[in-house]
């Protein structure tokens, strides 16, 4: 008997179909999705939402395989449903797949604990691939993006200001920008206000920025809102 494709192997038992939790807000785009991943024997959409909440309700009384995941929908940032996904269950593949270029967000993603970025931008084999990949329990990284990685690991390599941001002042700066309060941003990420407040402060000062209205435009002029 001929050896089984790794894309059919998923913690070391066999699967006959790769199971996906579609995570878009966008009903359109995943009615499109759905058609090209349909096309393919071994993938299927099991389950389809458009919001945080009801991906990691299902997430909760559901056994995927993969989660594809945009980062950019209403309510929950894509790194809030991320964290809760690998909370609750944390060996599962989350596929990022975000309208976002990934040199702005690929790294911090899997930084965060993504298997692998795909931009919509991205030709639907490339979709295809990755959601495989990581199926099997690898990752994905485009030739772009694995660049990007061997610079960020290269110290003497030039990086933007935001590019020096932890990941946690990364995530506060990104929801400053998007407009929530100090108070919100705490109760998102379970933090107290005067902790939040304190990372204003540094993030802030790394960006040499002097207000939220200088950081939000920070933020647009280098593409970091989600």
């Amino acid at each position: 008997m001929g050896q089984q494709s790794p894309s059919n192997f998923h913690n070391n038992r066999m699967i006959t179909k790769i199971d996906i939790l579609l995570v878009d807000d966008h009903v359109m785009f995943r009615e499109g999705l759905k058609q090209v991943l349909s096309k393919q024997s071994d993938l299927r959409v099991a389950d389809e939402v458009g919001s945080g909440n009801e991906a990691l309700e299902r997430i909760k009384h559901h056994n995927y395989t993969v989660v594809v995941l945009d980062i950019s929908m209403p309510g929950q940032s894509g790194w809030e449903i991320l964290s809760e996904i690998r909370r609750e269950k944390p060996h599962l593949p989350v596929l990022v797949l975000s309208m976002h270029p990934e040199d702005q967000y690929g790294i911090r993603m899997l930084k965060a604990g993504a298997s692998g970025y795909v931009s919509k931008e991205s030709a639907a084999e490339d979709l295809i691939a990755a959601i495989r990949k990581v199926a099997s329990g690898g990752r994905h990284v485009s030739p772009r993006l694995a660049e990007k990685l061997a610079f960020a690991l290269d110290a003497t390599s030039k990086l933007l200001p935001h590019q020096l941001l932890s990941n946690r002042e990364f995530q506060v700066m990104s929801l400053l920008a998007s407009g929530k309060s100090l108070r919100d941003i705490a109760e998102t990420l379970c933090l107290s206000e005067k902790t939040i407040s304190t990372y204003r402060s540094r993030i802030l000062e790394k960006l040499n920025l002097k207000n939220n209205v200088e950081l939000t435009r920070y933020a647009i002029e280098n593409k970091l809102l989600v």
